[in-house]
């Protein structure tokens, strides 16, 4: 799964071009451009078992109560603003439109790799998901793309500023349709933030591996598996929003699903 996940990025300026974009427009537009109709959003957000913690955790608490034992959310730690209005539909179509972006399948253990325009992507395969899709059917645009192309870009993101010693971000920036997401898997520790839309994570540690197909999405796992899980196997869950970044330590199962379309960015600590 690294090979999907991991992006690491240099930093430049944003062209005169995207920053002459209408503020005012997609700054009152709460989603961004992307939700094309309010029926395509899966409602259910489901229960929330992780802590949600803001400003007042420091530092040491996290390390000592987070780092390397349970995932945390964090909220109200970095300011997006200016990101976030550059992640609307209408400024990354501007600036990054005919550009080609690498997607891949939404499956746990391989994975089948296309190129297209971004714009493409957008108007074309941007859309709700079938709970009866394969993982190997499903084209997932996140991480594995080209980082010069979008240096520009992330240079305005801002990470929460909690990270463990003697380690490094890299970051994956991904947009997908509601009901798409990615089957479980592992990796290594980080974060992962919602700029438009909502995403619903399930975690388990690393010594209770969960039960799925690795080429069935979650969106089926949910509809199929999770109902009749008895509560000691049920997972560690809750849905992000934006301004929302969950951590999950090393090696911690996880899989997602969101629940509307989303914009959103990992930061994987290395």
């Amino acid at each position: 799964m690294e090979r999907l996940l991991a992006i690491c990025l240099l930093f430049g300026s944003l062209p005169a071009e995207t920053r002459g974009l209408d503020a005012e427009t997609e700054l009152t537009t709460s989603d961004g451009g992307w939700v094309s109709s309010p029926e395509s959003s899966l409602a259910e957000e489901g229960p929330c078992s992780i802590a949600i913690r803001d400003q007042s955790l420091t530092y040491s608490e996290f390390i000592e109560e987070y780092a390397y034992s349970k995932p945390v959310i964090v909220r109200g730690l970095s300011d997006n603003t200016k990101f976030r209005f550059l992640c609307s539909k209408a400024a990354l179509l501007q600036h990054y439109g005919p550009r080609l972006v690498r997607l891949s399948t939404a499956n746990t253990y391989s994975y089948r790799k296309v190129d297209v325009p971004f714009q493409e992507f957008v108007e074309r395969l941007l859309r709700p998901q079938s709970p009866d899709t394969l993982g190997s059917d499903t084209l997932y645009f996140f991480g594995d793309n080209n980082f010069t192309e979008w240096h520009s870009l992330f240079q305005h993101y801002r990470p929460p500023p909690y990270a463990l010693p003697h380690t490094s971000g890299a970051y994956s920036f991904g947009i997908a349709g509601p009901g798409t997401g990615v089957p479980f898997h592992w990796h290594g520790p980080g974060y992962s933030e919602v700029i438009y839309g909502r995403k619903r994570w399930f975690l388990y540690p690393p010594e209770k591996e969960p039960h799925f197909h690795p080429n069935r999405t979650t969106l089926s796992w949910l509809t199929d598996t999770y109902p009749s899980l008895p509560p000691d196997e049920r997972p560690v869950e809750c849905t992000i929003r934006p301004g929302e970044a969950l951590y999950f330590p090393d090696h911690w199962w996880h899989a997602t699903l969101n629940l509307d379309t989303s914009v959103f960015i990992s930061t994987f600590l290395g």
